[in-house]
């Protein structure tokens, strides 16, 4: 075990990628400075299921890997407008959906700009999507590269999640205890 100071410092985190059509999920779990890959995964939606109905199944996907998983934090990926806007609100949506299972569920979530994941997993925040997923299967000592590619975002969410919230929620805890 890693011990910083006297905490340590072991959780499980869920990683989300969201997107209406592909929201991708991974579980890791952090003991200290290390990091094991529990599980990944994609929610998918088809195009011609009514927007209720795909919301409905992202939320219900999503609440039912918590209940497996059993997370205590979130790293998500926020939504990047880039020049589709109405691919940013339809991802904003299923983000939506994803954040309400995080919520109901009492998980801390932590919110990641796409630039601010690709600087945590491979150290350039303009990185290619080859070089994450590279980088998330190297951090995770993976056999192959996580996929479909949405998994591997997640995954990368919550790689991020252990650098951006990494000790700051111990390191207050510990400073409240002790007060």
């Amino acid at each position: 075990m890693f011990y910083y100071g006297r905490m340590n410092i072991q959780r499980t985190i869920l990683g989300i990628d969201p997107g209406l059509a592909n929201t991708g999920w991974g579980v890791i779990c952090q003991q200290g400075a290390r990091m094991q890959c529990l599980a990944y995964g994609c929610v998918s939606t088809p195009s011609d299921m009514d927007l209720a109905q795909r919301l409905a199944k992202i939320h219900e996907q999503i609440s039912a890997v918590i209940d497996r998983y059993e997370p205590t934090c979130v790293g998500i990926e926020t939504v990047w407008f880039g020049q589709n806007i109405t691919a940013a609100f339809a991802t904003g949506q299923a983000r939506g959906a994803a954040l309400v299972a995080c919520a109901q569920a009492g998980l801390q979530v932590g919110e990641f700009s796409p630039k601010q994941i690709k600087l945590a997993v491979v150290g350039a925040g303009g990185a290619a999507k080859d070089q994450v997923q590279y980088m998330v299967k190297q951090l995770l000592n993976l056999d192959s590269t996580p996929k479909p590619d949405h998994a591997a975002d997640a995954l990368a969410a919550a790689i991020c999640y252990t650098t951006h919230k990494g000790f700051e929620g111990k390191l207050n805890e510990g400073k409240a205890a002790s007060a």
